[in-house]
């Protein structure tokens, strides 16, 4: 039996709402299934309260009103905190990195997360 997890997209207001509102879809009320990139493609793959046997679908309602909120300017605000926080080496690759999105070039918070979704669970995504 595949279980569905629904995303409501119009509860993902930023990145901090999207890890709440993941971690309530899969774990319920207060659950965790990530807050930061990496720990949420660890949990995609780790069976973190998704069945063991990979047989789940994440339904993304709304899914335009959250590409909008985890867009450019998220974006921005993200690799902001990431650069304040990176190891010396990886200044440079961030910076530049943020440079792009200022300039509005380059993937978003929402593209980041689709893009693990799609990685660590193919054919488990399903954008509404």
């Amino acid at each position: 039996m595949t279980r569905t997890y629904v995303i409501d997209g119009a509860e993902v207001t930023g990145l901090a709402a999207f890890w709440r509102v993941i971690g309530e879809a899969v774990n319920g009320p207060g659950g965790y299934f990530g807050r930061n990139l990496d720990s949420f493609a660890d949990c995609l793959s780790g069976g973190m309260g998704t069945p063991d046997d990979g047989d789940f679908v994440i339904e993304w309602h709304d899914h335009e009103r959250s590409r909008a909120a985890l867009g450019r300017e998220e974006t921005v605000r993200q690799l902001q905190l990431r650069l304040a926080r990176c190891h010396p080496a990886n200044r440079t690759t961030v910076q530049e990195q943020l440079d792009r999105a200022k300039d509005g070039i380059g993937t978003t918070v929402f593209d980041w997360l689709v893009e693990i979704m799609e990685e660590r669970a193919p054919g488990a995504l399903r954008l509404m």
